[in-house]
């Protein structure tokens, strides 16, 4: 089957409550190419719940309309748009094996009892359960079950999958495990993804392109990469990602590179976000922890006092602090000798250093 591309145009979708109107969905406009895993990444509140709803056709828009292709869909039931749904709670049938589960949406539409062999085969195989398929789904661990969730949504051969935060319910380590799983199984299924999540290392790990949601409204569609290294605003930088933000002012502008003044010492950004920011504006000034390095010196152009040193492993977290900000530094070489007190100097790359208008 070829890959779908989704169209949302103009939709919208508010609820009332007690006479009062509350405003999910404000004008998304939104394009999903074929094949894509396409994500809807926000805070809780944010809408990307309802718009993935909107896609599935359980709840209806009050405006706009939804294109699977070249067909509008934005009216059509559920059962009628060629949807396979994954949702957090896993939703198997306890009474039945690995397999019937699989198999269950090919009995209802139909399909004959050896293509229903083949294709329940094809999707175990596909997200590697095939040996578990006389199990019953309390025999599994939570990874195992969202795994069957995934190969009884895919097995309809959907013409889109969607899927609501599915692995919010597995601990820490079993989300980070399946991340990888999950983008081999959807792009060896080949089907255009659409994946709802508030976790932005899921997100980063997992889509080809995201879409940050607040208030409704979509602030930013990009690659992870892109939402990661040049935010569109101080928002979607905080909300992908760790980030320092630290207020300073403008010195000079050359186009190219901003001269800009902070508590910590001067320091320039030729960071694609300075490039119109004119002398005397004030800014906050956006570095992600791991751009930050110590320098060699402690009468570096930037120095400030230690204020904290985590050691967590793989990594350390290091604090600076001036009179009235701190900053964060996220290394994975091992420092030793940082007394609390002590006066640091460091160092920032002017491609790392965003910048936003304040207010």
């Amino acid at each position: 089957m070829t890959a779908t591309r989704i169209t949302i145009e103009g939709i919208e979708k508010s609820f009332s409550r007690a006479g009062k109107r509350t405003v999910a969905v404000d004008r998304v406009d939104l394009a999903v190419e074929p094949g894509e895993i396409f994500f809807l990444l926000g805070p809780s509140g944010c809408g990307k719940t309802t718009l993935l709803r909107m896609i599935a056709g359980f709840i209806e828009p009050n405006k706009g309309r939804i294109l699977f292709d070249s067909t509008d869909v934005t009216w059509a039931p559920p059962n009628q748009r060629q949807v396979g749904m994954v949702f957090q709670s896993y939703a198997l049938w306890p009474h039945l094996s690995v397999f019937e589960n699989v198999a269950f949406g090919l009995r209802v539409r139909g399909v004959s009892k050896s293509e229903i062999n083949a294709r329940v085969a094809r999707a175990l195989a596909l997200v590697q359960m095939a040996e578990y398929r006389d199990r019953r789904p309390n025999e599994l661990s939570g990874g195992q079950q969202q795994r069957i969730a995934l190969a009884r949504a895919l097995v309809v051969e959907p013409r889109v999958l969607l899927l609501d935060e599915p692995l919010s319910n597995l601990d820490a380590k079993l989300r980070h495990e399946l991340r990888e799983e999950i983008r081999r199984v959807c792009k060896s299924a080949g089907t255009t993804t659409v994946y709802v999540t508030h976790d932005q290392k899921e997100a980063l790990a997992i889509a080809d392109r995201i879409a940050v949601l607040r208030n409704g409204k979509v602030c930013q569609v990009a690659t992870p990469s892109q939402l990661y290294f040049e935010p569109r605003d101080q928002f979607v930088a905080s909300f992908v990602g760790e980030i320092n933000l630290i207020t300073a002012s403008v010195l000079s502008n050359d186009g190219a590179t901003a001269l800009l003044r902070t508590e910590f010492g001067d320091l320039q950004s030729n960071h694609v976000s300075s490039r119109n920011l004119r002398p005397g504006e004030p800014v906050v000034l956006g570095v992600r922890p791991e751009r930050v390095s110590l320098a060699a010196r402690a009468n570096s152009h930037l120095s400030g006092y230690v204020h904290g040193a985590l050691f967590l492993g793989d990594h350390q977290v290091i604090t600076l602090k001036s009179d009235y900000s701190s900053i964060r530094m996220v290394t994975s070489t091992r420092i030793t000798g940082l007394a609390e007190g002590h006066r640091v100097g460091f160092t920032i790359q002017p491609e790392d250093a965003m910048c936003f208008v304040s207010g």
